[in-house]
């Protein structure tokens, strides 16, 4: 009998060295997270494997929300599950599963890939000439791999129409979780800095105008839904619901930039809605008015109306400008390095010490020239470029077809969300530094997921009408002659 136990031992020695695996994995979680929470996802790790296998593009987009909006970081409550490490370690797995293993997932190249590796390259080659490469790399390593990285992998895996639903839905649903964080801290004083102006504190989101860009960005998808027919009366619903949350929430930042990014945005919906750009643009200035009023900007410790001339913020904007662009005239090739700014300001600046502090640059523009030179900025600069007149030409497209048998307005609202997206950010990111962090690289990934699915599910008839007909007239005509 001891025999035959034996026997089976060995004839099933690949099932017993899983189970070995498994087990003594199980003590692990023990050892590096000493917390009961952290057991929790031993016992879904096999249900988990085989979800996100099924499902890889869910991993990555839990992976964008946390890194994105902070959520483990908002609600500390997760901080321990380390959600945001597992999803990563998820996206890398998957990516590599299907892209090298199955081959499920289709690996394609356009255009915007192309823009978007000539500025990530440029940026990884300034990291040898920075000056002090050490920082650089480090800096490199710890969060712009993961976005490059992960702007592939977001375009390669959002290929089918759930995806690009859900990622819309998920986006509002996890602005609103730090919408509503964020007035619930400002009706009870929490968080507050220069108390009138409401944050997160404890978090990346302990700046107000670092909240304020969070927040813009699920507003764009919130007024897509709210603006796009026949959508469904639950999500217009839920559109300007997550509206008036994400205006009240920039309200309460008393951040100009994001006020001036809430304008940008519905500004967009404005140009595709009202056709008189006078009546437009005074809509726009009138309602950019009643947003300053509302928000209480003359109230402010700094920036308010009681300090004359230049404000105390202004004026270390200036200076950070002026820091910045000396770093570019001096290193116009790759700048001073990857998250390098803040060290070498001193170095470059041109007020003295008694004048007033370090400051970051508080422009991504500034941001990029500085640490990467005139040559990343261009780089940079067309890469926003393009990104632009890839969603216009994805919009157009979709306008074109709403009368198709394949047009639906849930992409029609993603696409002109992520258009409107990016013109908030490239409005608050004027004022904010955010040219090596996860906004625009989210924006670049879905605008060239979207530009990829519609090349796939719209016919070229139908979306290239004028340079069909012309083939095929020189077709009829060769045909002719040879007749």
């Amino acid at each position: 009998m001891r025999q035959l136990n034996l026997e089976r031992l060995f004839v099933n020695r690949y099932q017993t060295l899983t189970v070995t695996i498994y087990c003594a994995l199980a003590a692990l979680p023990c050892l590096i997270f000493p917390h009961p929470i952290a057991l929790l996802p031993l016992a879904v790790i096999p249900l988990g494997l085989m979800f996100i296998l099924r499902k890889p593009f869910v991993i990555c987009l839990t992976f964008i929300l946390f890194s994105f909006f902070r959520l483990h970081e908002v609600f500390p409550q997760l901080d321990p599950i380390k959600l945001p490490l597992l999803t990563a370690l998820g996206s890398y797995f998957v990516l590599f599963w299907h892209i090298i293993l199955t081959k499920k997932v289709q690996v394609y190249w356009r255009h915007e890939h192309t823009i978007f590796a000539r500025f990530f390259g440029w940026v990884v080659l300034g990291i040898a000439f920075s000056s002090y490469p050490p920082a650089a790399f480090g800096s490199f390593t710890s969060v712009y791999v993961k976005i490059g990285i992960m702007v592939m992998a977001i375009s390669w895996l959002m290929t089918e129409y759930w995806h690009f639903k859900l990622a819309h839905l998920l986006i509002i649903f996890s602005g609103l979780a730090v919408g509503g964080v964020t007035l619930y801290n400002n009706a009870n004083g929490i968080g507050m800095v220069e108390e009138t102006r409401v944050t997160i504190p404890g978090t990346s989101l302990g700046d107000p105008n670092d909240l304020s860009l969070v927040l813009s960005f699920p507003m764009s998808y919130a007024v897509a839904l709210a603006t796009t027919k026949n959508t469904g009366k639950f999500r217009t619903l839920l559109g300007l619901v997550s509206i008036v949350v994400f205006v009240s929430s920039i309200i309460a930042t008393q951040s100009r930039g994001g006020l001036l990014a809430t304008v940008a945005v519905f500004g967009i919906f404005g140009l595709r809605i009202i056709k008189s750009k006078l009546l437009l643009i005074s809509i726009g200035s009138f309602s950019l008015l009643i947003l300053v009023a509302a928000a209480g900007i003359s109230d402010r410790k700094s920036g308010g109306a009681a300090e004359e001339g230049l404000d105390e913020s202004a004026m270390g904007r200036i200076h950070a400008w002026e820091a910045a662009f000396n770093m570019g005239v001096r290193n116009p090739l790759t700048g001073v390095g990857l998250s390098l700014f803040l060290d070498n300001y001193w170095n470059y600046a041109t007020h003295s010490r008694a004048e007033g502090k370090a400051h970051v640059t508080h422009s991504t523009w500034f941001q990029v020239l500085a640490e990467s030179g005139f040559v990343g900025l261009g780089l940079f600069g067309f890469m926003i470029f393009t990104i632009f007149m890839s969603i216009n030409s994805s919009l157009k497209r979709l306008d074109r077809n709403k009368d198709s048998p394949e047009y639906d307005p849930h992409m029609t609202a993603i696409a002109v969300g992520t258009y409107a997206g990016l013109a908030g950010f490239c409005v608050s990111g004027s004022f904010l530094s955010q040219g090596f962090l996860w906004p625009v690289y989210i924006i670049t990934s879905i605008s060239i997921a979207i530009a990829n699915y519609i090349d796939n599910n719209y016919s070229a008839e139908e979306t290239a009408q004028e340079p069909t007909s012309i083939v095929n007239e020189d077709k009829i005509k060769k045909t002719g002659k040879d007749l």
